[in-house]
């Protein structure tokens, strides 16, 4: 996957737009942000090598990072000067169903040359990032992303520096340009898009992350590619995992001592810097067996911040107002998640109608919910579910492909409730779960916001070939 090209593959700048403040500090509501989905070139790998023609918001990649504080009114005005329709997703939020960016579900897509304004209180504290819902699978590949930071009302003490790294793979040319082939049947029917270059913010490095010995760094990841799932190793650091998918969790080390995460998923790290002035450590992307790589270095500069890391605990960070589900009365559904290559596919209903599976693979559908598929570029209009609003519902979904998916739900936040089969032992909460091959999980929700929300799996490939549903709260 990454070719054995230096030039491409060991990624990582650290550069990033600006954040944009979504709050009128002054009173009276909310202040504008205006995003301009747009071309745009972008130096993603460096010297000697071309810029990038991408899409991006104001050009960006990423784009402006967005942050509020939690309570606020957020108010976004979208441009669009693409040469085709777009919306955005607020990934993760839990936000009135008008403003989800769900194109002819929620609203009607935003033309080229048009315009829409997002609006919404932002209720949970947390990281999370922005992205289109049209033609996702080209339209982030192509650069389409952002991260939205929702600060706690009050930060939390002992951190030193606030940082978003936003990850990105990207499949490119020797010449640096995008390779064509979006949503091709090999991609579509296996991982996904997987690239031959990563970046953080945007950027192959050109110089490593600078700490200082004695520093205390909250460090917010964000993969925000297509297909590619991350296994991030901070050699001779310890980092502690106080937040997943916006939600906080008992502060605790990694699994293995590597932070997974797959597409649409964040993490929120707490990482103290106990080396020595004018020491390196590596930051090690190691989920692909034999496909390691480093995808950066913290370097420490001459003088410390401090003498000692800081000897206080990492505090756990503030509960976000969730409602808890009913464990005793909630009702509950089965998810089987079939199809792609080396799996089973039966066929499956597609718009009101049986597709045996050769009729399915003509229309460049691999992949299904309980048997249901979403057409490549329609609305679904059967739902999964249909869902009481204010009751608790507990899914449990399994895994019968020979690939991961990221399952992600719209509109709502839930708890894993175990991990096949095996309770989880964190009150864990969340947006988007990953479900390795032939695994399962239950997962756990208050079904309290009304509206049509997708359910849909986060390899955007897997989403564009089918994997994608409906569920209605009423």
């Amino acid at each position: 996957m990454l070719g054995g090209s230096a030039a491409l593959a060991a990624t990582a700048g650290l550069r990033r737009a600006p954040a944009a403040r979504a709050a009128d500090r002054l009173g009276g509501g909310p202040a504008t942000i205006r995003l301009a989905a747009q071309a745009g070139t972008v130096p993603l790998v460096g010297p000697p090598h071309p810029a990038t023609l991408v899409w991006g918001y104001d050009g960006r990649i990423p784009g402006p990072e967005i942050r509020v504080r939690q309570g606020e009114r957020l108010r976004v005005v979208l441009e669009n000067r693409l040469p085709e329709e777009t919306t955005i997703h607020w990934h993760g939020l839990r936000v009135p169903n008008a403003m989800d960016g769900v194109p002819h579900l929620t609203q009607d897509p935003v033309p080229p040359g048009g315009t829409f304004a997002y609006e919404f209180d932002v209720e949970d504290a947390g990281t999370y990032w922005y992205h289109p819902h049209v033609r996702g699978a080209e339209q982030v590949a192509r650069g389409l992303c952002g991260a939205l930071i929702v600060e706690e009302r009050e930060p939390p003490p002992t951190i030193d520096r606030d940082v978003t790294w936003v990850l990105g793979d990207w499949r490119l040319q020797e010449d640096a340009q995008l390779a064509g082939g979006f949503g091709n049947r090999m991609d579509a029917g296996m991982a996904g898009r997987i690239g031959n270059t990563v970046t953080v913010n945007g950027r192959v490095p050109e110089e490593p992350f600078a700490v200082r010995a004695g520093e205390r760094i909250r460090l917010r990841l964000v993969n925000a590619a297509t297909a590619r799932i991350f296994g991030l190793v901070f050699e001779g650091h310890a980092p502690l995992v106080v937040a997943l998918n916006g939600h906080p969790v008992q502060p605790h080390a990694p699994g293995d001592g590597r932070v997974v995460l797959g597409p649409g998923e964040r993490a929120d790290l707490v990482l103290d810097m106990t080396g020595r002035p004018g020491a390196r450590a590596r930051v090690l992307d190691t989920f692909y067996s034999r496909l390691e790589y480093r995808l950066l270095d913290l370097a420490y500069g001459p003088q410390p911040l401090r003498d000692r890391p800081q000897a206080a605990p990492v505090p756990a960070l503030p509960a976000n107002p969730l409602p808890e589900p009913e464990l005793t009365r909630a009702e509950r559904h089965a998810v089987v998640l079939g199809g792609g290559m080396m799996g089973r596919l039966d066929g499956a209903r597609v718009d009101g109608r049986w597709l045996e599976p050769r009729e399915m693979l003509r229309h460049g559908i691999a992949w299904t919910i309980n048997g249901l598929a979403a057409a490549p570029g329609h609305h679904v209009h059967e739902p999964l579910a249909v869902l009481r609003r204010g009751a608790s519902y507990v899914l449990a979904l399994r895994n019968e492909t020979a690939w991961w998916h990221p399952m992600h739900l719209h509109g709502h936040a839930f708890r894993i409730l175990s991990r096949n089969g095996a309770p989880t032992s964190r009150r864990e909460w969340g947006d988007t779960v990953l479900i390795p091959p032939r695994d399962s999980a239950e997962i756990a929700f208050v079904a309290d916001n009304p509206g049509d929300w997708m359910f849909h799996c986060h390899v955007l490939e897997h989403q564009a070939a089918g994997m994608m549903g409906v569920v209605r709260v009423a």
